[in-house]
């Protein structure tokens, strides 16, 4: 793990797709590996701007991503994109392959495309995708763009692991206004309406002034930042430079708040606590399953609810009661 995290801080791009490998594995040894491997990279982590994008499908994420990475890139930044796709049910690899999609920012030596399946987790992300930040901010890349399966009311996992939520809209809404959801609108840091283009173009500006008016009757994620309802064009980079200067305004407000006044600082520690309490969660339900006395019980629990015998917060009760090893 030393030789490893070396290279990784070195820039070397294979030492860093092996490190993603290997915090994504659900290997038990490998488990230990990234845990090691990580306590190495966190004092190297997070000096970067971290970016969570989703949208719904064909509202062109990966076409509108290549274009904001390639302006970074242009303005002196390195780009590491993380991108969800959905699992193959029966590989279980990625399905879609978004890396293939952004052919001219994949050919640049100042980014880094990582396509990760999301192996079932809910939420449009993988579930470790939020190591895989860490590894790409200790590789030297200052912007990270995670982008999502696509939206939906679980799509609201990845504005809890990155420092702002961008939520890409279509120009002809119509009832996607509706669609989108209140739970997904309502976390946005920037909303942007894309393929303000061609025919696009008028209907473009009255999608945005809709959103904009919507966006008013919500609540702020943040107290201290109004969000941003813009336009552009993935296809002709139109309004991608005002797009990156609202990222770089947030991070400038955020930056400049503390901890306590619920910056970038304090959300990032809301984060990790949250998947701190996830992680052990998930451990327990691990622990629950290979426990004997519990694994036991499951099969007679299971029958008593589908015969509505027991009701499912009695038979939850009951299982805890058992791995506890205490009579029902």
């Amino acid at each position: 793990m030393t030789s490893l995290a070396d290279s990784l801080l070195s820039r070397d791009r294979h030492a860093l797709a092996r490190a993603i490998t290997l915090v994504e594995s659900t290997r038990a040894d490998h488990r230990a590996e990234a845990d090691a491997l990580l306590a190495k990279l966190l004092p190297h982590a997070g000096k970067s701007i971290r970016v969570g994008i989703t949208g719904t499908p064909g509202v062109g994420k990966s076409t509108f991503i290549e274009a904001l990475g390639l302006h970074a890139i242009a303005k002196g930044h390195r780009v590491a994109v993380l991108a969800v796709d959905p699992s193959s049910r029966r590989g279980g690899g990625a399905i879609l392959g978004d890396k293939t999609r952004m052919p001219e920012l994949t050919r640049s030596d100042a980014a880094f495309i990582r396509p990760s399946p999301s192996g079932g987790t809910l939420g449009g992300v993988a579930r470790r995708t939020a190591e895989a930040i860490l590894v790409c901010e200790a590789a030297g890349f200052d912007v990270v763009l995670v982008e999502t399966v696509g939206v939906g009311q679980s799509e609201t996992a990845v504005a809890d692991m990155t420092d702002l939520f961008l939520l890409l809209l279509q120009p002809h809404g119509g009832d996607e206004l509706q669609g989108i959801k209140r739970g997904v609108m309502e976390l946005a840091d920037i909303l942007a309406v894309n393929k303000a283009d061609g025919e696009n173009v008028d209907a473009a500006g009255r999608a945005q002034a809709d959103y904009a008016n919507a966006i008013r009757l919500l609540r702020p994620p943040s107290p201290w930042w109004t969000p941003a309802v813009l336009q552009c064009s993935a296809l002709t980079g139109k309004g991608v430079p005002e797009l990156w200067d609202a990222i770089a305004r947030f991070r400038r407000a955020g930056e400049a708040r503390g901890a306590a006044e619920g910056g970038i600082a304090g959300r990032r520690a809301r984060q990790a606590r949250a998947r701190w309490w996830t992680e052990v969660g998930d451990g327990l339900m691990e622990a629950l399953k290979a426990d004997r006395a519990a694994a036991k019980l499951i099969p007679a629990l299971e029958a008593k609810l589908d015969s509505s015998a027991l009701t499912p917060g009695a038979a939850a009760r009951a299982l805890l009661a058992a791995f506890r090893g205490k009579e029902t």
